[in-house]
């Protein structure tokens, strides 16, 4: 059985920092590729970050030079740094891993930016 299990969400205010874990169970998490994507309220679901199972990343353009994603194939997980962060940040962020003919989506985390 394949599991994604997001952690490190929570509440920030504008400015700070957060860490985001994906650990991932049941795949050969070093043959995937792994992604973050955000959700905010009455929004479509948007790229934020992907790693090629090489490790080469690629941002949108909305987070460049704050977020920073990586991943440890020893420990099956995914992780996203993400600094200078903004209310509009604001989002559900979940994690996804793909390869040919496989895609896998984890439950969610809540991210919230305020003061």
């Amino acid at each position: 059985q394949v599991k994604l299990v997001e952690s490190g969400g929570g509440l920030v205010q504008p400015g700070g920092s957060l860490r985001l874990s994906c650990a991932t169970s049941g795949i050969s998490f070093s043959f995937y590729a792994m992604g973050w994507y955000r959700q905010a309220p009455g929004k479509q679901r948007e790229l934020v970050a992907t790693i090629t199972n090489h490790g080469r990343p690629n941002y949108a353009d909305s987070v460049k030079g704050r977020f920073t994603i990586s991943r440890d194939n020893a420990k099956n997980t995914g992780y996203l740094q993400m600094n200078s962060l903004k209310p509009e940040d604001t989002a559900v962020y979940y994690c996804n891993v793909a390869s040919p003919g496989s895609d896998y989506w984890g439950q969610g985390t809540q991210v919230t930016v305020s003061s």
